[in-house]
């Protein structure tokens, strides 16, 4: 099967990098999608391991469709009766870019129209529609330049819902997208489980939670459900498989040097709480501080951060101020590296330090920046 698994702009590298440890050696990546082959376990596995991925595709079909005629014809044309039932509860996600099929609400229409129509002439029922009280089925459709690629969404629920974080706090930060930010990173527990990492502005507590778990290698997927388990089609057992191999790789008895800290008692409380319901909570020091006042007599830390941006003037305001004290803060520690996504305009500037690296992401529909600081390496001290 031909698989595609959506991933956040400025993420595809680092799902990629991903994937390769996954063993998908070829997994190339375009229009924000990374397509891999695969089988029924390989669903079952990219669900339960990617860290950055949005969710888990089956391509169906590829097709040039510029009227509603050729787009029925071609999902007319797919076997739906091998990954569907009269039973489904059929759901279309799709949408148009630079096509004649503009109108997303009727292209769907019309695409589950011939999906009924081609379940009821297979299946022979005589009927032509049904009660859909099934497994959930969401078909998707992507009409780019007139070209139709139909998948089917074997996630479910989006891939950043990991199942840790119950409480609702300002502004959270997505798993998936916390969990590409460390990646991107010089964190790596793997060669050095001493190497500090440090939220000093850490909120519900999402950052040190996926660093805690990229430590402890506990899979992001492992404790939820995912829709293809309750389709007929999906063999049995292979979302255990997964889970065993998941299970097999952790390390719970590591222990990362992670400190959490926010001004805010109520966002610590949150993050704790969080944590639990993660199983990394003895792996993490939380502690409510100011992070103008946050220092370190360890040396070669990770500094990674998603400080608050100030939506309105007034607050903006007090962001600037906020960044530039953060910065002084920074600079005393001039053999770590700071990494910090914002969407604060010239951030550098109020910072007081140009970025080593930066480059652009997105975050709830923001357009932020992702600045990278370089700190003294360690080896310059051999």
């Amino acid at each position: 099967m031909k698989l595609l698994i959506p991933v956040a702009s400025g993420l595809e590298q680092i799902t990629k990098r991903q994937l390769f440890s996954l063993g998908f050696t070829k997994a190339p990546a375009e229009n924000g999608r990374i397509e891999v082959e695969g089988d029924w376990l390989s669903v079952a596995r990219l669900n339960v391991f990617l860290r950055s991925g949005e969710r888990v595709l089956i391509v169906l079909q590829r097709f040039p469709a510029t009227t509603f005629d050729e787009l029925y014809e071609g999902f007319y044309a797919i076997p739906w009766e091998n990954y569907l039932t009269v039973e489904s509860k059929i759901l279309m996600d799709g949408k148009s870019v630079l096509s004649q099929l503009a109108a997303v609400k009727a292209a769907g229409g019309v695409a589950k129209k011939a999906i009924i129509s081609r379940l009821a002439d297979k299946v022979r029922t005589g009927r032509k529609t049904f009660a859909e009280t099934g497994a959930r089925s969401v078909v998707g459709f992507s009409i780019f330049k007139d070209e139709v690629t139909v998948t089917l969404d074997t996630t479910g629920d989006g891939l950043h819902k990991r199942g840790y974080r119950s409480l609702a706090y300002s502004a959270p930060l997505k798993e998936t997208l916390a969990a590409g930010l460390i990646d991107s990173t010089f964190y790596n527990p793997d060669k050095d489980i001493e190497k500090p990492f440090a939220d000093p502005f850490c909120g519900s507590g999402t950052l040190p939670i996926e660093a805690a778990m990229k430590a402890m290698h506990i899979a992001p997927g492992l404790q939820r459900e995912f829709d293809f388990t309750r389709w007929e089609c999906a063999p049995k057992g292979v979302l255990e498989l997964a889970r065993e191999e998941a299970k097999s790789q952790e390390k719970r008895d590591v222990k990362p040097v992670i400190f959490a800290s926010d001004i805010s008692p109520e966002g610590i409380s949150i993050a704790k709480y969080h944590a639990k319901r993660a199983g990394v909570e003895k792996q993490i020091r939380f502690s409510v501080a100011d992070a103008r006042n946050f220092s370190s007599e360890q040396k070669y830390g990770v500094l990674l951060s998603n400080p608050p941006y100030g939506e309105r003037l007034s607050e903006e305001k007090e962001v600037r101020a906020l960044m530039g004290a953060f910065g002084k803060t920074f600079r005393a520690l001039p053999d770590w590296n700071a990494y910090i996504l914002t969407s604060l305009p010239d951030f550098e500037r109020y910072f007081g330090k140009s970025a080593d690296k930066k480059k652009k992401l997105f975050n709830a529909h923001l357009v932020c920046g992702f600045y990278s600081y370089f700190g003294k390496s360690p080896k310059s001290e051999r």
